[in-house]
């Protein structure tokens, strides 16, 4: 029996993945459940995974997998093991049902580096991580979106567009020549670039100087 706290949070989390394929983070999910702090959702978190409702991914920092939901009857939880796949990067049909996507070069989550590069492979996503419209994929490099269960050598999958919702994470554009992946805050006039490592600082620009490529839909990455 889960108290009403737990059964939101196990939901929140369960939609949060199945929409973005990515767990929330610890603020998000104090947000969500209006707690006064991130102790409370440590707490939550830990009452779930201890009841087998969820677990930690080992060595990425706050990603979460749902492994049942408390309505037997409910559909089988989506968790990052859909949407974080382990993957042969030469071949394009490593998953059964898959779509070929265009791998375009690496991505900083860290110090923005050089702009979005041409084609250089083609990656088998599967399927369900598409929802129609144009896609990419983009290597990670570096570690400032670790908070968010992004780590150096995952291949993140982009859906193409030059708009995105306040809070997204997105791969964006600085100066028509830095690419970035970061989430994405409209503050006034500005828009902020912030990372999820306490690590970096949060990179504010004026709306002229940043052009968002497309937003997060799916992360890959490579076990060894």
């Amino acid at each position: 029996m889960l108290t009403r706290k737990q059964h939101e949070l196990l939901l929140f989390i369960h939609k949060r993945l199945s929409e973005d394929g990515v767990s929330p983070s610890f603020d998000e999910m104090k947000d969500a459940l209006q707690l006064a702090s991130k102790s409370g959702v440590h707490r939550l978190v830990s009452a779930l995974e201890e009841r087998g409702f969820i677990r930690r991914l080992p060595h990425r920092a706050r990603a979460l997998e749902v492994l049942k939901l408390p309505d037997s009857a409910a559909p089988p939880a989506r968790s990052t093991s859909d949407n974080v796949v382990q993957a042969d990067f030469s071949r394009s049909d490593t998953v059964s049902d898959s779509i070929g996507v265009p791998l375009l070069g690496k991505i900083a989550a860290g110090v923005p580096i050089e702009a979005i590069q041409h084609e250089r492979d083609r990656l088998g996503v599967p399927a369900q991580m598409i929802s129609g419209g144009e896609h990419f994929a983009l290597e990670v490099e570096g570690d400032s979106m670790i908070e968010e269960g992004i780590l150096d050598g995952d291949v993140v999958i982009i859906k193409r567009g030059d708009t995105a919702n306040n809070g997204e994470i997105v791969v964006a554009l600085v100066d028509n020549e830095e690419a970035t992946l970061k989430r994405l805050r409209r503050k006034g006039g500005s828009i902020a670039l912030e990372a999820a490592n306490p690590a970096y600082e949060t990179r504010i620009f004026g709306p002229d100087r940043v052009q968002v490529q497309g937003r997060l839909v799916g992360l890959i990455r490579r076990y060894h």
